[in-house]
């Protein structure tokens, strides 16, 4: 019974991870209406300028902190640089410059920091283990993503759903040209937006980088789920992502965590522990694949504007 809490509440941490990756990119792609493939470099580099950060000036608090302005800044950049010509192109062309970004990125990574992963050790008070319940202990670090994705996606959402930046955002995606014409500077508007997109890349990036090694090209394969995440829970819902992405942060580590067991009573235990990860795998395919039959929308679209 403790190990399933302590998977479950794994399971929500990854899915939280999750979240921070997908909602940057629902942002990106269901309001902007842009396909970023380098969205998941976005994260490899927050977690680069973690570990870099948090080694310069021996803060944890402050390395972060700087790591997220970094990919903060760097989103904005990347937009007004490179990206902000291909808005209005077919997707296509979108997703053919973006796979060249992540070209990009993973060179100039082994250029700057060299092809060896880093490690972006904890301080001590994030490593002792915290009681949750009587006879339950889950590490303060983990507990912390849990806490701080947790904030994030309740601030996320009223940003989005109920300030007038957010109204903005949408009625920019909708109708480019009518906002244009009101006064506001959609070029100005769209440009933050990527800009908060890839701060939550980064910022998944920066907390996954203590619990896996920083290194070239980590933001590809969790890239996949992201997209999966959107599709299940709807093209710019950021309460579609948030609940797809707890889903399949669930799905893939309870798997991960009990599939082993139940295969051994029919495999040998390496081809067991072999299967799993990919059985787990194949099951959120499937969701997805499902969803896309019975509701292509996602299971929970954006409001129509």
């Amino acid at each position: 019974m403790l190990v399933l809490v302590e998977q479950s509440l794994n399971g929500l941490q990854f899915g939280l991870l999750l979240f921070l990756l997908a909602a940057g990119l629902t942002l990106v792609f269901g309001i902007m209406d842009f396909v970023n493939l380098a969205h998941g470099s976005l994260y490899m580099m927050g977690a680069y300028f973690a570990a870099t950060f948090v080694a310069w000036t021996g803060s944890f608090v402050l390395g972060i902190l700087l790591a997220l302005g970094a990919t903060l800044l760097l989103g904005i950049l990347l937009e007004f640089i490179a990206l902000r010509h291909l808005y209005g192109r077919d997707h296509l062309d979108q997703v053919l410059a973006t796979f060249g970004l992540i070209l990009f990125f993973n060179d100039a990574v082994r250029l700057i920091w060299g092809p060896a992963g880093l490690s972006l050790p904890l301080p001590a008070w994030l490593t002792v283990p915290v009681q949750i319940v009587p006879g339950v202990f889950y590490p303060a670090y983990r507990l912390s993503i849990i806490v701080v994705a947790l904030a994030v996606a309740a601030l996320l959402y009223v940003v989005v759903m109920r300030t007038r930046i957010g109204m903005l955002i949408r009625a920019g995606a909708s109708n480019r040209e009518m906002i244009g014409a009101l006064g506001i500077n959609i070029k100005l508007l769209f440009t933050l937006v990527f800009g908060l997109g890839a701060a939550l890349a980064g910022l998944a990036g920066l907390m996954q980088a203590p619990i896996l090694t920083v290194q070239i090209g980590m933001g590809e394969n969790i890239l996949i789920l992201a997209f999966v995440i959107i599709v299940i829970g709807g093209i710019g819902s950021i309460r579609g992502a948030f609940l797809a992405a707890i889903f399949v942060g669930m799905i893939d580590t309870l798997g991960r965590a009990f599939l082993p067991d139940l295969l051994r009573t029919v495999l040998s235990s390496a081809a067991a522990s072999t299967a799993a990860p990919a059985l787990s795998s194949m099951l959120i395919y499937l969701l997805m694949a499902i969803v896309l039959v019975v509701r292509p929308e996602g299971l929970f679209p954006a409001a129509k504007r």
